[in-house]
């Protein structure tokens, strides 16, 4: 019991958060990316408006709910977002700008696809793009921003689901069981059958193959 109300006090807070700041701002965005990290892939980012007064039940950071609840969660959220848009910056861009800039580039992508346009951004970590509007990094913003945590359930879903739609394409490398992290199991297949096109070249640069 004691768990769930504070659970319910975290949400109310993530809420509350957006709602300050849509008082001195205006129309607010929540930006943030999904795959950073992994060795193979596109890099995703969501950019969502939520609409003042809405509360979204169980939303959290995506990286601590289930891969069933975070789909839940994408459907009511494209559902009653007041805009949103998804974007990518591919592999090879991030082999070309690296993955810092890929994922800067992926969030104004998904910013620059909003069909409404807001007067602040909350970008997720101490980067952010040009947007060409003001915008506030919030460290661990996916746990205090209800904005934030809505666009890093979209990012992480729809990446998620990418990475399934590369695993039928190239179904040696079981890209569905890994999202293209550096498992054991990654490295295994890429020993095994070297790089398909998808995986980002720069990053072997650094990990032992």
């Amino acid at each position: 019991m004691e768990g769930s109300l504070s659970k319910d006090r975290l949400l109310r807070e993530r809420f509350a958060f957006d709602t300050e700041k849509r008082s001195s701002a205006g129309i607010i965005c929540g930006i943030d990316e999904a795959g950073r990290g992994p060795l193979a892939g596109d890099v995703y980012a969501a950019a969502v408006i939520l609409p003042e007064g809405l509360v979204i039940e169980g939303l959290d950071d995506s990286k601590k709910l289930s891969a069933r609840k975070r789909d839940a969660l994408f459907d009511e959220i494209t559902s009653k977002a007041v805009s949103y848009c998804i974007a990518t910056a591919a592999a090879a861009e991030i082999d070309e700008i690296n993955i810092l800039n890929a994922a800067l580039l992926a969030m104004k992508r998904a910013f620059d696809g909003l069909a409404v346009r807001p007067a602040l951004a909350l970008i997720d970590g101490n980067k952010a793009p040009d947007l060409g509007i003001p915008t506030e990094t919030v460290v661990k913003g996916d746990s205090k921003s209800a904005s934030i945590a809505a666009a890093s359930i979209l990012a992480k879903v729809a990446r998620d689901r990418y990475m399934e739609e590369l695993d039928r394409k190239y179904p040696e490398y079981q890209f569905a069981k890994h999202k293209g992290y550096g498992t054991k199991l990654h490295y295994e297949m890429i020993a095994q059958h070297g790089l398909c096109p998808e995986h980002r070249r720069s990053f072997f640069k650094r990990h032992t193959v």
